[in-house]
């Protein structure tokens, strides 16, 4: 699968590209906040999207909401801090598909990507 990571934090963006090549994956690219997400999704058209929630310039919920106007089957998978209940609820109600928590746990964001997989092959 091909990935786009969304994190305004690089250290963030490292970790995720290393755990997600190590799963075989492919990084299609990397944004640093919602605006650049919107962007590089539109041209990169990756199949998961990893997001972020809190960043500046444009949050991870509107960036979810622009994202999807463009591509409605867009698998995007939200990356939150602990006690980011509700906006995750709202990320989640805006059409994101699934979340993982910071910090990010290997096994959790296998079973992430995984299920997005079956998603992706559904819709095809």
């Amino acid at each position: 699968m091909t990935v786009l990571i969304v994190d305004d934090a690089a250290f963030v963006r490292t970790v995720l590209r290393n755990m997600i090549q190590q799963m075989g994956h492919t990084v299609v690219g990397e944004a640093f906040n919602g605006h650049d997400a919107v962007r590089k999704a539109k041209e990169l058209k990756p199949d998961v999207i990893t997001m972020d929630i809190v960043m500046p310039s444009m949050d991870g919920i509107e960036a979810v909401k622009e994202i999807l106007k463009e591509s409605p089957n867009a698998y995007i998978l939200m990356c939150t801090a602990m006690g980011q209940k509700r906006m995750v609820i709202q990320a989640i109600m805006a059409g994101a598909k699934d979340f993982i928590v910071k910090p990010f746990n290997q096994d959790r964001l296998e079973e992430a990507l995984i299920k997005c997989k079956r998603y992706l092959d559904l819709i095809k």
